[in-house]
């Protein structure tokens, strides 16, 4: 069974920057980062392939970056020009498919680290 340990989240404002990152215990085809805010369903964010192809949803698009080494079974989420609407909880995860879509779903999850956007 995979497992997946999130850090780097915390309390930044509007416009400043965090990155995520996530250590995994096997190596993967597919890692994703998800979120979930308060009483919304958890949404995919990024999606990258063992081959560093990445994709992302377009509410993130041309903010956010995942990236992924190999070597050191790691995946970082790099999020610049924060909102206060990216508040959420962000896990990474293994899922079910490379592509970020409505719906995907994931077979392993991290614990989720809090990430806050103040105004």
């Amino acid at each position: 069974q995979g497992q997946l340990v999130e850090s780097g989240g915390g309390s930044v404002e509007a416009g400043g920057s965090l990155t995520l990152s996530c250590r995994y215990s096997h190596h993967t085809y597919c890692l994703a980062w998800f979120r979930q805010a308060p009483g919304q369903k958890r949404e995919a964010v990024a999606a990258i392939d063992e081959d560093g192809s990445a994709n992302y949803a377009d509410s993130v698009k041309r903010r956010f970056t995942i990236s992924r080494d190999n070597a050191k079974n790691t995946v970082n989420l790099q999020m610049n020009s924060l909102r206060p609407e990216d508040s959420a909880m962000y896990y990474c995860a293994v899922p079910r498919g490379c592509t970020v879509v409505a719906g995907l779903e994931a077979t392993y999850w991290g614990h989720g680290t809090q990430v806050t956007v103040s105004p």
